[in-house]
C-alpha cells in the first residue's frame, strides 16, 4: 500500500504552525463494536498508531464492564502499551475507575461530563450539578497524584433529546470543570450539528469567561459532513488540539444519532496541504486503518483511507 499523491501545500494566513492530534481511536472509536476486539489486537492497534507518529493516544476506559463492555479489558490492555513513549491518556468514570488507572501507573486522565441535564441522565444516571459534583473529588485526587486531567464536555453544540444547546450553557459548565483544575478541555459535538459559526461563537464565549484557548481542544463528529470545517473554524480561532479516530471509527453508545469520529487520515490531510505539522506518516497510519478494518470486517470510513489505499476493502 502506497500513497499515490499528496497534496499541494498552500499554507492559509494565522493558522497554528503544529497541531497535537489526540487519537481517539482506541478506546472512544472501539467502545461500540459488537463484536469482541481482542486485547491482542488493541495493544497492537495502539503500537501501530505510535510507530505512526502520533503522540497522544487515548488508550482504554476504566468504566464499569457493565456500561462498556468492549473496554472491559483495560487491567490487562494498559500494561501492553504504558512502555510506549507517547501519552497515553485514560478514561475515568469516578473514583473507583480513579483507583484502577492511577494502580497501573496511568498519569494522564479524563473525565466526561455533559453540557445538557439529558446527556447526563443518560450517560451517567445523575443531573448535570450531581455528575459535576462527582467529578470533583476524582480531578482533586488525581491532581494530587500529579496526573494531568482532561475534561471532556459532551453535547455543546446539540443534543438529540434538548435541541440545540444555548452557548451560555456549556460555557458554565467548561468554566466548572476548569474550576477544579482540569489542564485542558475538550469540546464534543457528539451528534455532529455543529456548523463553523457556531464554533467559533462558543469559542468566543469561552475566551470571554476567562478559559484561554490554549486549554481548548475540539472533538467533532462528521454526522452532517461538518468536521473538517468545524475544525477549520477552531484552527482560525488558534485551538491547535484536535480529536480524531484513526479510520473514522467510533460514535457514541449513549446517543444513537451519533456517527463516526472525525477520521484521523483525513484531519492529517487537509492540514499538510495547509503546511500545519502534525509528525504523523500518513503512509503507515493509512496502513494501520486498512490493518483495523480488515479485522473488524468492514472497510474504514475514512475517505483519505478509500482514496489512497490500493487494498480493496
Amino acid at each position: 500500500m502506497t500513497v499515490q499523491g499528496l497534496p499541494m501545500v498552500v499554507p492559509a494566513e494565522e493558522l497554528p504552525a503544529r497541531v497535537r492530534i489526540y487519537e481517539v481511536g482506541a478506546r472512544d472509536g472501539l467502545q461500540n463494536e459488537k463484536a469482541t476486539v481482542p486485547t491482542e489486537t488493541k495493544a497492537e492497534f495502539i503500537h501501530r498508531l505510535a510507530d505512526a507518529g502520533l503522540t497522544t493516544i487515548e488508550a482504554t476506559s476504566f468504566v464499569h464492564p457493565k456500561w462498556v463492555p468492549q473496554l472491559a479489558d483495560a487491567e490487562e490492555l494498559f500494561p501492553r502499551v504504558s512502555e510506549l513513549p507517547v501519552a497515553l491518556p485514560v478514561l475515568v468514570p469516578n473514583e473507583r475507575g480513579l483507583d484502577r488507572a492511577l494502580a497501573l501507573g496511568a498519569d494522564r486522565i479524563a473525565v466526561f461530563a455533559s453540557a445538557t441535564e439529558s446527556f447526563a441522565k443518560a450517560n451517567l444516571n445523575r443531573t448535570l450539578d450531581e455528575a459535576l459534583a462527582m467529578f470533583e473529588p476524582v480531578v482533586e485526587r488525581a491532581k494530587a497524584q500529579n496526573a494531568h486531567v482532561r475534561g471532556y464536555l459532551s453535547m455543546c453544540f446539540g443534543d438529540p433529546w434538548e435541541g440545540p444547546v444555548p452557548v451560555p450553557q456549556v460555557v458554565r459548565v467548561c468554566r466548572a470543570l476548569m474550576d477544579m483544575g482540569c489542564d485542558e478541555l475538550s469540546l464534543g459535538d457528539t451528534i455532529g450539528v455543529a456548523t463553523p459559526g457556531h464554533v467559533q461563537a462558543l469559542l468566543l464565549a469561552l475566551n470571554e469567561a476567562g478559559v484561554p484557548t490554549h486549554n481548548l481542544g475540539v472533538h467533532f463528529h462528521d454526522t452532517y459532513g461538518q468536521a473538517l470545517a468545524n475544525t477549520l473554524a477552531a484552527l482560525q480561532h488558534g485551538v491547535t488540539t484536535v480529536d480524531a479516530s484513526a479510520g473514522g471509527l467510533g460514535g457514541c453508545p449513549f446517543a444513537k444519532s451519533a456517527t463516526g469520529n472525525l477520521a484521523t487520515e483525513d484531519l492529517v490531510w487537509m492540514l499538510r496541504g495547509l503546511g500545519i505539522d502534525t509528525g504523523v506518516d500518513l503512509d503507515r497510519l493509512i496502513a494501520t486503518s486498512v490493518w483495523m478494518a480488515d479485522r473488524l470486517g468492514r472497510p474504514s470510513p475514512s475517505r483519505t483511507v478509500r482514496a489512497l489505499s490500493h487494498k480493496e476493502q
